[in-house]
């Protein structure tokens, strides 16, 4: 079973709430919700923290997505859990940071047979903020079982990565309409998100990729 996993929390400390701050109709939460549910998968899932499960859950709920509540620090863990819940073996993680995360550029990848072959794979050259990454779940609870650095655990894929004789890694180029490796459009600063937004302001709250990319070319490759 393949599960988008979307992870979010409210207590980022460079900006806090963030993923409740307006966004189009919404808010930033549901700007990636809504992009990411036309990725192909079996389910979706929020995975977040009890701090922070009674304002984000219903949000994604309303929008068809299931709720796994984990550990705040531990993300890696929170992975794990939502994988052993939901029985899934092949996740898409994403994040809450990136409003603009590209659908597009998450069914290319899962269409190319070299990503269901790796325990490993994500694009290189999207604009920051844009890519997923597809990864097999038993390769993350493997991770989870052996990793005690802070920093793999919570960024959920270092472990892996870091291991490319043990895993099999897969980073191709990402399509020649998506790329734009100098830009930017993830939110962690107050900066960011009103860059995000005056972007969003300008091409739609929900552009598609592809014309996105071409702003950001117009723009030197900067939001």
């Amino acid at each position: 079973m393949t599960g988008v996993i979307l992870q979010a929390r409210l207590g980022s400390t460079r900006l806090p709430r963030k993923a409740l701050l307006p966004f189009g109709d919404g808010t930033l939460l549901e700007s990636c919700l809504r992009r990411l549910s036309r990725v192909p998968a079996d389910l979706r899932v929020l995975a977040t923290e009890p701090g922070s499960a009674p304002e984000l859950g219903p949000r994604a709920e309303a929008l068809g997505w299931k709720v796994f509540v984990g550990s705040e620090e531990d993300v890696l863990a929170r992975y794990c859990g939502a994988i052993r819940e939901y029985r899934i073996s092949r996740v898409i993680r994403a994040t809450g940071d990136n409003p603009f995360v590209s659908p597009e550029a998450a069914e290319s990848l899962l269409s190319d047979p070299r990503t269901a072959a790796s325990d490993y794979a994500a694009y290189q050259g999207l604009p920051l903020g844009f890519g997923v990454e597809v990864v097999r779940a038993s390769a993350l609870v493997e991770a989870e079982a052996e990793s005690s650095d802070p920093y793999e655990r919570e960024h959920v894929c270092p472990f892996l990565y870091r291991r490319p004789g043990r895993f099999s890694i897969y980073r191709p180029e990402a399509p020649g309409s998506l790329r734009a490796p100098e830009a930017r459009v993830t939110v962690d600063t107050r900066e960011d998100y009103e860059a995000a937004r005056a972007l969003a302001e300008e091409c739609g709250f929900d552009p598609t990729s592809a014309a996105l990319v071409r702003r950001l070319l117009g723009l030197g490759g900067k939001a």
